[in-house]
């Protein structure tokens, strides 16, 4: 053995269970995050943002706050044609709902209804 192996030895019982998750989900999550029909959304949403195809949610309502202000009163994560979209439901001061779609990779707003 050697003496690197020992000197770990100790240690090994915690090292393995984090190192064989993070194994798991890195070979896990590049095929969650592109099925366009995942079986559980939180999973896929997830995914998407550890492999960076998706801006987290605080930078979403910054831009959309930022574009039309309101109360936010919808929001959902879907996924079209292999590009994931935030769709944003917006309540403005002059009480007309407001529909943004924004490409969730880049933060770009796609359309405003």
């Amino acid at each position: 053995m050697s003496a690197s192996f020992l000197l770990l030895r100790p240690f090994l019982p915690r090292l393995a269970a984090p190192a064989l998750a993070m194994a798991l989900a890195a070979a896990a999550a590049p095929a969650a995050a592109g099925d366009d029909d995942c079986d559980n959304d939180q999973d896929c949403a997830r995914a998407a943002l550890m492999q960076g195809e998706i801006r987290p949610l605080p930078e979403v309502l910054r831009v959309v706050r930022d574009k039309v202000p309101g109360d936010i009163i919808e929001i959902e994560l879907d996924r079209e044609d292999g590009m994931w979209i935030y769709e944003v439901k917006v309540l403005p001061s002059s009480g007309r709902r407001k529909k943004l779609e924004i490409d969730a990779r880049n933060l770009h707003i796609l359309k405003i209804n």
